[in-house]
């Protein structure tokens, strides 16, 4: 893949022990691996906390699920949580590639059936229950490794190639759990799922720019005129206004290509992916409502939007089943 890299400082003078250190330390206490396992239901509730802890609307979302499935999706939110945490949270580059190999050797042990800590006790259970395979976890902390060492990407389909590990995964994961698996379903899901994550870049631009990377494609930067000094400077500028109406209604034509996937799936799912959707699109929207200037500051979702894009979710899905009702 084309990008620009950096390497960790320091990589090879410091001891494995002193770099794990210094990345738990940049983290919370409870993520760390205890040295007994706790039970399954002791895992799932520290699953439940951190994840309705993390994201306010993600048991909001857990609401329209079937309630057998939410321990799984709890499981699968925390492992993602924490992998992101780890490669996102900790400066130190070494010490987070250190943390997220360790995190990988932790995701061996679950597949082996030997997890202490409680997002792998819980997930082991996930993962029996619904056949999934690991290369999709695994998959995830690629991106996050990734992220330590390239900070630039040169095309949109370089841009897409890191989507394919950071963000598609997550769709499939979903499908897993949902018993919804196969090909025409996942090539829908990684459509929805590549959407999102670009416009969840195309909102951060000034937060990626100060932890060094830019998600931008810098091919398309050029040709309009857009560098690293107009982000720095925070002053969107009428080429970068022309630049990312470009990628936004990119985006919006990805999040298009999608949307079948709603009307594949059963209606308890169908309902969430439609939420998400939705909100991908409203960013899209958000953006466009400040005349592309992200740079300025961060286009965000208003709390009562949110809570509209729900009601239209379940509306949509729950009118065609009173149809067929009446």
């Amino acid at each position: 893949m084309s990008g620009a890299s950096v390497q960790p400082e320091n990589a090879l003078k410091a001891a494995p022990e002193d770099l794990l250190a210094r990345g738990w330390s940049a983290l919370p206490a409870g993520y760390r691996i205890p040295e007994t396992a706790p039970t399954l239901d002791e895992a799932r509730a520290y699953c439940r906390r951190l994840a309705e802890s993390h994201y306010e609307n993600f048991h909001v979302a857990t609401w329209f699920l079937p309630e057998p499935l939410r321990p799984h999706f709890y499981a699968i939110y925390a492992y993602c949580r924490i992998s992101d945490d780890l490669g996102d949270e900790v400066p130190d580059h070494a010490a987070a590639l250190a943390l997220l190999n360790l995190w990988g050797r932790e995701l061996d042990a679950c597949y082996e059936g030997r997890s202490r800590h409680p997002v792998f006790v819980a997930l082991a259970e996930t993962v029996r229950a619904c056949a999934i395979p690991k290369e999709l976890f695994a998959d995830l902390l690629t991106a996050f490794r990734q992220d330590q060492t390239v900070t630039r990407y040169e095309t949109m389909e370089d841009v897409l190639g890191y989507c394919r590990y950071s963000a598609n995964p997550v769709g499939r994961l979903v499908l897993y759990v949902c018993d919804e698996v196969n090909e025409q379903n996942f090539r829908l899901s990684d459509c929805t799922c590549s959407a999102l994550q670009l416009a969840n870049f195309w909102q951060d631009v000034r937060v990626d720019f100060a932890k060094g990377r830019v998600y931008l494609p810098q091919a398309d930067m050029r040709r309009y005129g857009v560098s690293d000094a107009i982000i720095a400077q925070g002053v969107t500028t009428r080429d970068f206004r022309a630049f990312l109406k470009c990628e936004v209604d990119y985006t919006r034509s990805l999040f298009a290509k999608g949307l079948p996937l709603i009307g594949r799936v059963r209606r308890s799912l169908a309902v969430d992916l439609d939420l998400f959707s939705r909100g991908g699109l409203e960013i899209l929207r958000a953006i466009e409502r400040r005349d592309f200037d992200v740079l300025s500051g961060r286009p965000v979702i208003a709390k009562g939007a949110k809570v509209a894009l729900a009601l239209r979710a379940v509306a949509g899905k729950a009118l065609p089943f009173l149809r067929l009702r009446s």
